[in-house]
């Protein structure tokens, strides 16, 4: 699939969980949770993926938690700088989302054994709060346990229908995409503080650009718009 129709489908499934949540979940808010699900699936996919190491005899999705060893965890951890157990990934929580009716906490104690699995590693610190966004009990997704959970489902769902293969595969930036879609349509108009400080992908691949040119490595770069495009995931793009 072409990098426009990628994005194409990509701002028509964005508008169709916009549509399923509609009148609960202010548009600011709805940012995040959007974008906090794709970070979900693309961690989830990412450590499968770890794990299998191209043996396409494993699928870690399928296995069962209690094979899980603490000479297993403890690896991954020092290499990924997390942990997720089979039954906490992506594709296994948004499989049974419709019919769960304990998703919301559900999410909350995965989110918060995900960031716990680092407490002790050198990694503690970038892992700490990397849900903080991701409110799945806030009222804002509804008055009831129920509106929350349908909700949450709706989202989950939605990011699961983007089919674009593997996040690496794909040939747009996915979460820098889905960001100027959601601050174009929702801060613009939202009156929000932020949205007027976004860089444009476009000025953050050529910072990134620049910035690499000669380089093989990099520790930060400042960004002369003063925005909050993904620059150093396109400097990571650019290695």
């Amino acid at each position: 699939m072409k990098s426009s129709q990628q994005r194409k489908e990509l701002h028509r499934q964005i508008w169709q969980i916009a549509n399923d949540v509609r009148g609960a979940v202010d548009g600011w808010d709805f940012k995040q949770y959007v974008l906090g699900a794709l970070f979900y699936r693309f961690i989830s996919e990412n450590f499968a993926s770890y794990i299998e190491g191209d043996d396409e005899s494993v699928n870690y999705a399928e296995l069962d938690d209690g094979v899980i060893t603490s000479e297993i965890r403890d690896d991954a951890i020092k290499t990924k700088g997390y942990f997720i157990y089979p039954s906490e990934l992506f594709a296994n929580i948004v499989k049974h989302a419709n019919t769960n009716d304990s998703l919301n906490t559900d999410l909350a104690d995965i989110f918060r054994a995900i960031e716990s699995s680092a407490n002790g590693y050198p990694s503690e610190v970038d892992i700490k709060g990397l849900f903080a966004d991701f409110d799945t009990t806030s009222n804002r997704l509804g008055n009831t346990v129920t509106d929350k959970n349908r909700r949450l489902a709706a989202v989950l769902k939605g990011v699961a229908g983007l089919d674009f293969g593997d996040f690496h595969g794909s040939d747009i930036d996915l979460f820098g995409d889905a960001y100027e879609f959601l601050i174009s349509n929702y801060a613009a108009n939202a009156g929000k503080s932020g949205g007027e400080f976004f860089t444009p992908q476009q000025v953050s691949k050529l910072i990134a650009q620049v910035a690499m040119h000669g380089q093989t490595s990099i520790n930060k770069i400042y960004d002369p718009a003063a925005g909050s495009g993904s620059l150093l995931l396109q400097a990571k793009k650019a290695l």
